[in-house]
Order: structure tokens, then C-alpha cells, then sequence
């Protein structure tokens, strides 16, 4: 039987099984541009797995929690392959609670892709290290965990593994979904607390286009001298909130 599409929150080590037994519940592949983060703009393949043990207040894809189904090694690899772009970002809800999100992304690196996980930020994603290990630095910077750090807008702040700082390098980012003045604060009081990051920060006003959000975000960035990236979702400014593009 097909693994709960809601288990629990943690991040097992990767450990291959044979390709019969492997898969991910799936809710939907399909090829689009990148609209957000280190990848902005790029053509990409999506992978948007089912289930998610966090409940965020804005949650934009709460579609992804029941829709869906179990797929399978092969056929999953054969529809990631498909489109002939070897860029895939891994996303959902909540990718890395399944067995075999982090087999799927070693197999990708192993065959030169690159690789990019939207993650809560409430799971420990040491095996991002363990990737480095194994498949050596090259490997790993085309790698990119986008961890979502939660404001108190969303309800989940207290979900935030600061764990996940000793396993992201310059090839990783870090995001806040800041849907008002307390979000702000909290989101520039803690980059203030975590001086020297290595890797990029991102303040995404929620809802991804939201202009009035927007300008205020940008002038807040400039006015507290905050060294971080100002993100829109550009897919949104493209498609509007249609699915699957």
C-alpha cells in the first residue's frame, strides 16, 4: 500500500529501495517559467507532491493537500524527463515528508540536473549535506533548498528548524511571506539576529503581486538598510492565479 500522503514531519535519511517499491504521491507535473527565487525566469519542471503537515493562513495551494495520486518510480521519472528541461524544482505542499523526494533528487543530480526543493523550513534537511558527502560540492551547488522561514501571519512561526542552518550554503534561500507590519518586523528582526548567512534572503509579499504590499515592502527594505532580495512570483504576473503554468 501507497504511504499516507500526511506523514509525519521529519526527513529520514535517503535510503534506496528497489525502483518497484519507490514513488511519490503526486499532484500535479508540468513545465512552466520559474517565478520566484534563484531560478527566476527560467524554464523548469514541476513536480507538486500531495500532503503537507502545515496549515499556513495563506497557503495558496491547499488543492495539493487531497488532490492527487500515487505514481510510481518509473512513470514519475519518465514524465519529469519528458519535457527535455533538466531544471525540476520540488514542491507542494510539503515534498519532503515522502520516503522518496530525496532518492528523486539524488538521482536528478547524479544525472547532471538541476535541482530545486520548496521546503516549510519545518523539517531538517540534512541530507543536503549528506549530498555534499556523496556527490561532492559540484553536485551540491546545483542544489538549491528555498526554505520558507514562517512569519506569525501565517499561523506555523513556531514550525522554524533552525537546524537547517548548518546544512545551507550559497546555493540555498531563505524566504518570508510578509503579509503585514508585524510580519515585517519579525522577518527584519530576525535577519538582524542572523547576521552572516551565506546564502540569499528573500521578503515576498503574500499573494506574490499584491502592489500596494509591494511598494510598502520595498520601502521598508530600503529604509532599515536590510541586505535581502525583494520577490514578486512572476508566474503570477504572467498567468494570474490559473494552475499548472
Amino acid at each position: 500500500m501507497a504511504p499516507d500522503a500526511r506523514a509525519p514531519p521529519r526527513v529520514p535519511q535517503a535510503v534506496l529501495r528497489p525502483p518497484e517499491e519507490r514513488g511519490l504521491h503526486v499532484n500535479e507535473v508540468f513545465t512552466s517559467i520559474q517565478g520566484e527565487g534563484r531560478h527566476i525566469g527560467l524554464p523548469t519542471v514541476f513536480l507538486r507532491t500531495m500532503g503537507c503537515p502545515l496549515r499556513c493562513g495563506w497557503c495558496d495551494t491547499e488543492y495539493s493537500f487531497h488532490e492527487g495520486g500515487w505514481v510510481a518510480w518509473g512513470d514519475l521519472v519518465a514524465q519529469i524527463e519528458a519535457p527535455g528541461v533538466r531544471r525540476l524544482c520540488l514542491t507542494g505542499g510539503e515534498p519532503l515528508i515522502q520516503r522518496d523526494a530525496w532518492p528523486l533528487v539524488r538521482h536528478l543530480l547524479e544525472a547532471g540536473w538541476e535541482v530545486s526543493i520548496e521546503t516549510s523550513g519545518a523539517l531538517v534537511c540534512d541530507e543536503a549535506s549528506r549530498i555534499a558527502e556523496d556527490l561532492g560540492t559540484e553536485a551540491r551547488s546545483r542544489l538549491t533548498l528555498s526554505l520558507d522561514v514562517k512569519c506569525p501571519g501565517s499561523g506555523e512561526a513556531k514550525t522554524w528548524k533552525e537546524a537547517n542552518l548548518t546544512h545551507v550554503t550559497s546555493s540555498d534561500q531563505l524566504k518570508f511571506i510578509v503579509a503585514d507590519e508585524a510580519d515585517y518586523d519579525y522577518a527584519r528582526a530576525w535577519v538582524e539576529a542572523h547576521p552572516g548567512l551565506p546564502c540569499d534572503v528573500w521578503f515576498h509579499p503574500v499573494g506574490g503581486t499584491d502592489g500596494t504590499l509591494l511598494t510598502s515592502l520595498a520601502e521598508r527594505i530600503l529604509a532599515d538598510h536590510l541586505d535581502v532580495r525583494l520577490g514578486v512570483q512572476l508566474h503570477k504576473l504572467v498567468w494570474g492565479a490559473e494552475r499548472g503554468v
